[in-house]
């Protein structure tokens, strides 16, 4: 899975003399957590967020009146407070990477830009986990398996595949996970007898440790 294909492409930018209280606005109104700041050509050069600005914004415990701070973010612009040292992935970055360098600098989102650092996107964490969801198949029309296999060896696998196609049933997703548990393989399959191949895979003697259809999902 590749970023460009999970990103929000060409996002909402602003310039460096933009007024804090304009991008306060601009984030308000289009519900915005972030919003990438640009130079003339659209590379980046800075990011403002939410929470620099409530990092850089008086405190309600100061004497400033309401007037005064409205007044105070209208003057400041987002030159004085932004990020200047941004977090930038390609396009064509896989989605593991981009998660990866979003982990290890505990970051929510990363600008995406061309080779020239022109921006063409922005993608945040709750694009990473809605890229896991489908990659999952959680929210298809199709009932998950959870497969326990003993073993992990060339042609295990194979065997499972051939009993589900047996039955004119198609897999779609497939994840593995090597568990303190032991291996689980996670199907999500669909087609008239999708929701029957736990019955026939038992009696292959493979235990299936959980089952989730498309009807019993919340």
């Amino acid at each position: 899975m590749y970023v460009k294909d999970n990103m929000t492409a060409n996002p909402y930018c602003i310039n460096e003399n933009t007024p804090i209280s304009q991008a306060l606005d601009i984030m308000s109104k289009n519900n915005f957590h972030r919003l990438p700041v640009v130079d003339e050509d659209n590379k980046i050069i800075g990011l403002i967020t939410e929470g620099i600005i409530s990092e850089n914004t008086p405190s309600k415990a100061t004497s400033l009146s309401i007037y005064e701070l409205n007044y105070l973010l209208s003057k400041t612009t987002v030159k004085d407070i932004m990020l200047k040292d941004v977090m930038t992935v390609g396009p064509d970055a896989f989605l593991e990477e981009a998660a990866t360098i979003m982990r290890k600098n505990n970051i929510g989102c990363l600008v995406v830009t061309d080779n020239e650092r022109h921006v063409i996107g922005i993608i945040t964490h709750n694009d990473i986990f809605s890229a896991f969801i489908n990659l999952l198949g959680y929210n298809e029309d199709a009932t998950r398996y959870v497969i326990k296999m003993e073993e992990d060896k060339p042609g295990t696998f194979k065997k499972v595949v051939d009993y589900i196609a047996d039955m004119n049933v198609n897999i779609s997703n497939i994840a593995v996970y090597h568990t303190s548990r032991g291996i689980e393989v996670v199907l999500v399959t669909n087609g008239e007898n999708s929701d029957k191949c736990k019955e026939h895979l038992e009696k292959e003697g493979y235990i299936i440790t959980d089952m989730l259809s498309a009807g019993s999902k919340h």
